[in-house]
């Protein structure tokens, strides 16, 4: 889906996995045409609007990468950068992987360098690294034990390329997370604002869990949130370190091995459609 250069708009994918949905931009080659990139944080603002634009919760640019298949950059749907966003990853692995006829692939980010694999199952693995559980890493903005943080409720911080705060209560889905969601994603705590969680554990090695994303709002998923919400769990005590995550839009797998988080599931094409300048 590279964009050619005389095309009168921006070509552009929409895809979602477990209805975390995306748009996604091909920029590939464009260094090469002289071209410039075309995505700004206003455009990503525009296009994110759900009802004068796409709409969609990440906004995905493929560009070309030294050492690598491709790398990918992230914006939210506010125009604010992300530097890790776990399903869409998976989706666009997923998408290249089918058009080269691939079974792996690699990938970088902002986060660094990434693994993705094509199960035998047909769903799409990626491995998002080790996670960040030091304060600075994370970043907080101050030092905090990071494991159960000075914020009602006693949280707990991961990095995951970008921050989370997770809590674990007893019941997810009582939880008023448009009411609370925002209030810690701008935590003073957390100096470039926070992905929120609410997890609940509902059996051996499986979490229910919700998300407030970070620049966004109240997503059906997350992969991210997800493998940090994994890591979370392990390091409390409260399951192993493979965790079924139960999302509104659906199931992920995380399995935080020696070489990384691996997070699994389904993804989804919807359409092509081109944005008019």
């Amino acid at each position: 889906m590279t964009q050619p250069p005389t095309s009168p708009g921006l070509a552009f994918m929409k895809m979602h996995g477990l209805g975390n949905d995306f748009v996604v931009i091909d920029e590939r080659g464009l260094a090469a045409r002289g071209d410039k990139p075309r995505v700004t944080p206003d455009l990503a603002r525009a296009m994110g609007d759900r009802h004068r634009g796409v709409g969609f919760d990440q906004l995905a640019v493929i560009s070309d990468s030294d050492g690598a298949d491709l790398h990918l950059t992230f914006y939210n749907a506010d125009g604010s950068l992300s530097a890790a966003c776990g399903n869409a990853t998976r989706c666009i692995a997923a998408h290249v992987m089918a058009q080269t006829g691939q079974s792996a692939l690699s990938l970088t980010t902002d986060r660094g360098r990434l693994a993705a694999r094509l199960t035998d199952e047909g769903q799409t693995s990626v491995n998002m690294g080790q996670p960040q559980l030091d304060w600075r890493d994370i970043p907080l903005a101050q030092a905090a034990d990071t494991l159960q943080l000075p914020i009602e409720g006693g949280p707990t911080a991961t990095g995951m390329g970008n921050p989370h705060c997770t809590f674990f209560v007893p019941d997810a889905e009582a939880v008023d997370l448009a009411a609370r969601g925002p209030v810690i994603e701008h935590h003073p705590l957390f100096p470039q604002r926070t992905n929120v969680q609410f997890a609940q554990v509902t059996g051996a090695g499986r979490i229910r869990m919700r998300v407030w994303e970070r620049g966004t709002g109240i997503t059906l998923a997350s992969g991210s949130s997800s493998c940090a919400t994994a890591v979370a769990a392990h390091r409390r005590g409260l399951t192993g370190r493979s965790v079924q995550i139960d999302l509104d839009g659906g199931t992920l797998m995380i399995d935080w091995r020696d070489d990384g988080v691996w997070m699994t599931g389904p993804t989804a094409h919807v359409f092509d459609g081109v944005w008019r300048l």
